[in-house]
C-alpha cells in the first residue's frame, strides 16, 4: 500500500505544473479550501450560463487544453492575480468535470497528499441515467480510505442538481468508476444505453471510461474524448479484449488500493498504452506530447 501511496504523491506528465509550480506554494489549505480555488479559476464549457456568462465561440477551444502546465499558463492569461483569488466567470478558465479533478489532483499531490483523478459515470445529473463524468480521489489518512471529490460542484450546481450528498465526500453509488460500468453492464446488472452524455452511449462507451480510468490510474489524465488503442476498435465483441477488459475491470473497479498489477497491465498490453502515439480528437488525429 505505500508504494501506492507514494506513487500517487508525485505528478504525472499531465498534472505537473512545470514552470508555473510556484503557482501552488501558497495554497497549503484544507481540502474544502483547495476545492474553493479549483472552483474559483475554472468554469464548466456547458454551465457557463448558469453563472450569467454567455461563452464566445473563440474561448470553447480551452477544453482542449490537456497539460496542467498549459491550463495554467492560460488561467494566467484570463487572470494573472494569485490562483486562490477566486475570479469572475468571464475570466475563469474554460473546461470540464476532467479539468476540474486535474487541477484538484495536482493541488493535493503538491501537498504530499495522494490524489488521482478518476473517470467514469455519474448517477446525479439525470435519473436513471449514468453521465460520463470524472472527479478526483484522495487518500484521508485519519479514515483510512479513499474519498471521491467532485469538485465541480460548487452552490451553484449542487442546487440545481438538488444534490444529495456531500461532494466532498461522493458515494461510490452516486460516482461509478469505469470499471465497475463496465462490471455492472456485463453481468446484465445495468442497460450499456443508459451510460453515456449527449447521443452517445453503449457498451463501447463504457470500455472508453474503463480504459481512460486506468490511464488516469497511472497519471495519465487525458481528455473525455481522447481515443487510443484499444478505444478505436469498432467491435467490441473479440473474446480476447473481452477476456483482458473484464480482468482490467476487476482491478480498477473501486479505490484500486495496489496499483502495482494495474500498472504493470497498462504499461505491457499495447491495447491499454498510451506513449506519444496518436490520439483521436473530436474527428481529427493529433500527436499527444507525454
Amino acid at each position: 500500500m505505500e508504494y501506492t501511496l507514494e506513487y500517487y504523491r508525485q505528478p504525472g506528465a499531465m498534472t505537473d505544473p512545470g514552470p508555473f509550480a510556484a503557482l501552488f506554494d501558497n495554497l497549503r489549505g484544507s481540502l474544502p479550501e483547495l476545492v474553493r480555488v479549483v472552483q474559483g479559476v475554472t468554469i464548466h464549457v456547458y454551465w457557463t450560463d448558469s453563472y450569467g456568462f454567455s461563452l464566445p465561440a473563440e474561448r470553447q477551444s480551452e477544453v482542449q487544453l490537456r497539460t496542467l502546465e498549459r491550463r495554467l499558463a492560460r488561467t494566467l492569461e484570463l487572470d494573472d492575480r494569485p490562483l486562490n483569488t477566486a475570479r469572475a466567470p468571464e475570466r475563469r478558465l474554460v473546461g470540464n468535470c476532467r479539468d476540474f479533478s486535474l487541477l484538484l489532483t495536482a493541488l493535493l499531490r503538491r501537498q504530499g497528499i495522494p490524489a488521482r483523478a478518476r473517470c467514469g459515470f455519474g448517477a446525479y445529473f439525470k435519473p436513471g441515467y449514468f453521465i460520463d463524468h470524472w472527479v478526483a480521489e484522495y487518500w484521508n489518512e485519519a479514515q483510512d480510505r479513499w474519498i471521491l471529490v467532485d469538485a465541480q460542484m460548487d452552490e451553484v450546481q449542487r442546487g440545481a442538481l438538488n444534490l444529495p450528498f456531500d461532494p466532498l465526500d461522493t458515494p461510490r453509488d452516486q460516482f461509478i468508476t469505469g470499471g465497475l460500468a463496465w462490471q455492472m453492464c456485463r453481468r446484465g446488472q445495468a442497460n450499456p444505453e443508459h451510460f453515456g452524455i449527449f447521443d452517445l452511449s453503449g457498451l463501447g462507451f463504457v470500455r472508453g471510461n474503463l480504459v481512460r480510468d486506468v490511464a488516469s490510474l497511472n497519471k495519465i489524465e487525458l481528455l473525455p474524448w481522447d481515443c487510443w488503442g484499444i478505444i478505436l476498435k469498432d467491435q467490441i465483441d473479440d473474446p480476447a479484449d473481452r477476456a483482458m477488459l473484464d480482468e482490467l475491470a476487476g482491478l480498477s473497479v473501486l479505490d484500486v488500493p495496489d496499483i502495482a498489477e494495474v500498472r504493470r497491465r497498462y504499461e505491457t498490453d499495447e491495447r491499454l498504452t498510451v506513449a506519444n502515439v496518436l490520439s483521436f480528437v473530436q474527428g481529427s488525429l493529433v500527436p499527444v506530447a507525454l
